[in-house]
C-alpha cells in the first residue's frame, strides 16, 4: 500500500551534516522524497508538531518511569508531569536550530521509515539503522542534562499521526507527484 509519512531531521542531524546520508538511506530503501525544506521552527509550529495530547504525554511518562524502575531509581513525578516536561524539552529543542521536514512516499512508508530510523534511544537502536549508525545518546545522559534525547530524526508513528504532522509542516501544493525511474522494478 502506497502511503506517506513525515520524517523530520532534527537540529542535531542538520548540525552534523547528516541530511544527505539520511535521504540516501531512505531512497536506497526504494522510498521517495515528495516534499522537503529547511526551516527554523517557531514555538507555534513546534507545539503543533508535538501536540498537547494527554494520552501521548502519559505514555511517554510511563515509559520514563519504567526505565527508571529498571535502573532501580525512584521517580516522584506522575506520568503526566514527566510527559509534559519531555514535550517541553522537545519543543525547546526543535526551535533551537534548523530542521529539515520531508514527506516520504512509498509502499508501507510509515513502517519502513520507522524501521530505518531505529529505536528512539540510540543505544538500543539496530546498528544498521540511522540512529544506530550515527547516534550514541541515551535516556540517562539526556535526563542528566535535563534535555531531550538527541536522536537525529523524528518519524511519524502511524497513518493518523503522519497525516496530521505532514499538514503541520507542508501545504498540500508543496507535495510533488512523480515516478522514480525504478518504480516498475520495485512494485
Amino acid at each position: 500500500m502506497i502511503e506517506r509519512t513525515l520524517l523530520l531531521v532534527k537540529p542535531d542531524g542538520v548540525y552534523r551534516s547528516l541530511v544527505g546520508r539520511i535521504i540516501s538511506k531512505i531512497e536506497d530503501a526504494g522510498l521517495k522524497v515528495v516534499a522537503i525544506k529547511i526551516v527554523k521552527a517557531d514555538r507555534k509550529i513546534a507545539g503543533e508538531h508535538y501536540i498537547e495530547d494527554r494520552e501521548w504525554m502519559v505514555s511517554v511518562g510511563n515509559k520514563t518511569i519504567a526505565s527508571y524502575k529498571e535502573k532501580g531509581t525512584p521517580l516522584n513525578d506522575t506520568a503526566l508531569e514527566i510527559g509534559m516536561r519531555i514535550r517541553n524539552f522537545l519543543i525547546e529543542y526543535l526551535v533551537s536550530g534548523p530542521v529539515v521536514p520531508m514527506v516520504i512516499e512509498g509502499n508501507e512508508a510509515i513502517s519502513i521509515v520507522r524501521k530505518l530510523t531505529g529505536a528512539t534511544e540510540p543505544k538500543r537502536a539496530d546498528p544498521s539503522s540511522l540512529r544506530g549508525m550515527y547516534c550514541s545518546d541515551s535516556y540517562q545522559f539526556a535526563d542528566d542534562g535535563k534535555r531531550p534525547i538527541r536522536n537525529l530524526v523524528h518519524a511519524s508513528e502511524d497513518k493518523k499521526t503522519a497525516d496530521r504532522e505532514i499538514a503541520v509542516w507542508f501545504k498540500n501544493k508543496e507535495l510533488v507527484e512523480y515516478k522514480r525511474a525504478d518504480e516498475t522494478a520495485m512494485y
